[in-house]
Parts: C-alpha cells; sequence; structure tokens
C-alpha cells in the first residue's frame, strides 16, 4: 500500500449498517466520527471531504440512526457513527444506539483511531467522556475537535481549548485536542494531519 499523502476529497457512500454484524468485512483500516447529535459531526465530514452532502446535515439532531461508511480506497474508511444523547429520542432507542456504539469501538479490529466532536460551547458532557474512556480502553488514540469554534470569541475559544488539555491527561492513553470550524474551516489541517498519521502509521508497521 501507497505511503502517499491521503486524498480525503474521493472518499464515498458504501453502506449504512444497524450494527457492526452488517459492516463491510473487519479488515483494511477505518477511523471512526462520533458525536452527540448536535455536535456538527455531519458538517466536519462533509469539510474534511469537500463535498457538501456526503454525510447528511439534518435539522433534526438524531437522525443518523445508522453506521455509515464511506471509503476512500480499497482499504481505508471513514466511519460515521450514530450521534448520541439527543433528548426527543425514546430511551430504547438510545440504548440501541449505544450498545452499537460500544460494540463497534470494543470489537472492531480495523479501527485505528476515534475522533469525538463535541460543540466548544458544551464540551465534554458524560457520554463524550465514556465514549473516550470506552476508546483508551480499547487502545485506540482519539482526537478530540472541538466544533463551532466561529460560534466563540477569541478569548473564550482559548480559554475552552486550554480548560479540556488540562482534563485531557486524566483519561490517561493517546488522547489530543484541537478547534473546528465548519465556517471558517479553522482546525481542517490539524484535523487532516492527524487522520493521515493514524492511517499511514499503521502502513508503515505493516511494512
Amino acid at each position: 500500500m501507497s505511503n502517499d499523502t491521503l486524498n480525503f476529497q474521493k472518499a464515498h457512500f458504501t453502506i449504512s449498517a444497524p450494527d457492526i454484524r452488517h459492516l463491510p468485512a473487519d479488515s483494511g483500516m477505518e477511523v471512526a466520527f462520533a458525536g452527540r447529535s448536535n455536535a456538527g459531526k455531519s458538517s466536519a465530514l462533509n469539510v474534511l471531504t469537500r463535498q457538501k452532502s456526503l454525510a447528511r446535515t439534518s435539522k433534526t439532531p438524531g437522525r443518523t440512526q445508522q453506521i455509515n461508511v464511506f471509503a476512500l480506497d480499497d482499504e481505508r474508511r471513514l466511519i460515521d457513527l450514530p450521534g448520541y444523547g439527543f433528548a426527543k429520542v425514546p430511551l430504547e432507542m438510545k440504548e440501541k444506539w449505544q450498545l452499537a456504539l460500544s460494540e463497534y469501538l470494543q470489537e472492531r479490529k480495523c479501527l485505528r483511531g476515534l475522533v469525538v466532536l463535541m460543540d466548544i460551547r458544551h464540551p465534554m458532557k458524560d457520554l463524550d467522556q465514556e465514549l473516550i474512556h470506552w476508546a483508551v480502553e480499547s487502545d485506540l488514540p482519539v482526537l478530540v475537535v472541538l466544533t463551532k469554534a466561529d460560534k466563540l470569541k477569541s478569548g473564550a475559544r482559548k480559554a475552552t481549548l486550554l480548560k479540556i488539555k488540562e482534563a485531557i491527561p486524566g483519561f490517561g492513553g493517546d488522547v489530543s485536542v484541537i478547534t473546528f470550524s465548519s465556517l471558517n474551516k479553522s482546525g481542517l489541517p490539524e484535523l487532516e494531519q492527524v487522520l493521515q498519521q493514524w492511517f499511514l502509521a499503521h502502513d508503515l508497521e505493516n511494512q
């Protein structure tokens, strides 16, 4: 496999799966995106892939109830995990999503890293933290992406980033954090760089 820079524009939708049993074969490499229903996950994926509607953005948070798979090439995939934590969703459905999430994180062997997206104005809710703990326990690197960074003034943005950075060592494991805005694309180079490292580090290990 080539160690060339990955082209995220090549991402294309392949399948929606209700759980890991319906996903493609557990081979190659995947990086998963997860976040609360209103964290701006779909917008971030669309900015990353330079495609306006690769991941559906919805006015109704909680609409992404399946695991969506976007292939970059034959070996590498981006995974859009179901949004979680939306109040208007029935409890039974919430529990089903949480089960699908934890199962995916703990059992999927080809998973190379987890991107956890949080609205910078409401970061580190209980489920966000639970997700990071799950990933760390599974020896996965985590990138916390504080979305909607354009909604805060510079001082407040820096203060929130610092606060999260100070909290991160408490998780143990390989956890880092960036600020991101789908509107002005700030944080996009940093996001791309981390994803490249995760995918290509595995290539180098297997040479």
